[in-house]
């Protein structure tokens, strides 16, 4: 046995996880546990009477350079609210990406309208800007760009597309606290922004999201889909407009302000940490990074990416890389499947389902985004709690990839 034999092959591992485990997420201590005493206390576990929920919104809206925030159950929620709240529905079409989580099409089928996908750029993993102008259509009402990673999408170009041809825009930053694009943090950028406090995010309360806003308008038609069609300023029992239910609790609020005591932090460290892996890795046969855009003033994180070659690990597939990197400590995993693939729009496809029936018809199960479907067979994802850690785990994921690479298959 040699040091140089992996450890998915009987070798030892660069990291025994066991022994040396990676930063523990979430983090947390009696500074949680005290937010979450203090609600239980009060007897105010309600959005409608407690406090924590609206300052929250207000805490957040501001560190991202916002001016109002709307609250709601989750990020998916936070979506379908934002295309409620700009009017979107039936017979409409919205721009999306086909490399995102689900949420950001299926809001988009949610209210009615219709996805279309547009290519990505296989150096941002985001939606390629320059592509959207050829997929607007007189129906075309919006476009969710989603920041992959963290990293916003070319904010310059796509806000001058959507100022010129007169759509909307919906950030979607489930990915991107605390991302900032020349200086500014994203989420209002463009007319609502929405984010996602999900168990793995980098704000984390197990659940929750947020729709931010720099138009008081929007943020309170939010407010209403959010608040089951209630008004401000409105009764009780009375319901201006079609919504649901989508409050967040005191108990998720409480633990989001705590939680945001430390993002600042976090944020810096994780960057730190990133620019050490890009140095130990951007002369690594094989490994493509993103390209650096230094419009991007912050990069939130919430995944560190790169491309696989695999003829530069002796043909080795990459299903194979990841189990390998996985057995020499290092959590990874491939990510996202083209989203059009997703049975939910070969149905919608088919006409199967209580689908709006003024849509055009888009034959997704036929689709072929090029990049998409090359970066969905080569990209490898290190999850955001890695770099939460030291020079020296950084040093360690260096060290598997180089220890794989070496090794015949």
């Amino acid at each position: 046995m040699t040091s140089d034999l992996l450890a998915v092959d009987g070798g030892t591992p660069v990291r025994n996880i066991e022994q040396h485990p990676w930063p523990r997420w979430p983090v947390f201590d009696e500074t949680e546990e005290s937010a979450l005493l203090a609600v239980l206390r009060s007897g105010h576990w309600w959005y409608v009477d407690g406090t924590c929920g609206s300052a929250f919104e207000r805490e957040f809206a501001s560190f991202q350079d916002a001016h109002y925030g709307v609250t709601c159950t989750n990020g998916t929620a936070a979506l379908e609210i934002a295309l409620r709240a700009l009017g979107v529905g039936c017979g409409d079409e919205v721009i999306v990406p086909p490399y995102t989580f689900i949420a950001t099409a299926a809001a988009v089928l949610t209210v009615g309208a219709t996805p279309v996908f547009v290519d990505i750029e296989a150096d941002t993993l985001n939606i390629d800007a320059a592509q959207i102008e050829t997929a607007i259509t007189p129906r075309t009402r919006a476009i969710i760009p989603a920041y992959i990673a963290g990293r916003p999408v070319d904010l310059d170009a796509l806000l001058e597309l959507a100022r010129r041809h007169g759509l909307f825009v919906v950030e979607d930053a489930a990915q991107a606290h605390g991302a900032a694009w020349r200086g500014r943090r994203v989420g209002a950028f463009g007319d609502l922004g929405t984010f996602s406090f999900q168990a793995t995010k980098n704000l984390n309360a197990g659940e929750g999201g947020i729709l931010i806003s720099d138009n008081e308008a929007l943020a309170d038609a939010a407010w209403s889909v959010m608040n089951v069609g209630r008004a401000r300023t409105g009764r009780w029992y009375e319901h201006r407009v079609l919504g649901g239910n989508y409050r967040i609790t005191e108990f998720q609020s409480a633990l989001l302000l705590a939680q945001m005591k430390r993002l600042p932090d976090q944020i810096a460290l994780r960057s730190q940490n990133a620019d050490i892996l890009r140095d130990l890795l951007v002369r690594q046969e094989g490994i493509t990074l993103p390209r650096h855009d230094p419009r991007i003033t912050t990069h939130a994180y919430h995944l560190f990416t790169f491309l696989y070659r695999s003829e530069a690990f002796h043909g080795r597939p990459i299903g194979q890389f990841t189990k390998a990197l996985q057995a020499e400590g290092v959590p990874c995993s491939t990510g996202y499947v083209p989203l059009y693939k997703e049975g939910v729009f070969a149905r919608h496809a088919a006409g199967q389902g209580s689908w709006c029936r003024a849509s055009r018809h888009i034959d997704y199960p036929n689709l072929h985004l090029t990049t998409c479907e090359q970066v969905c067979s080569t990209c490898v994802w290190l999850p955001q709690h890695l770099l939460l850690g030291g020079a020296e785990d950084m040093n360690v994921i260096a060290t598997a990839i180089a220890k794989i690479q070496r090794a015949p298959l």
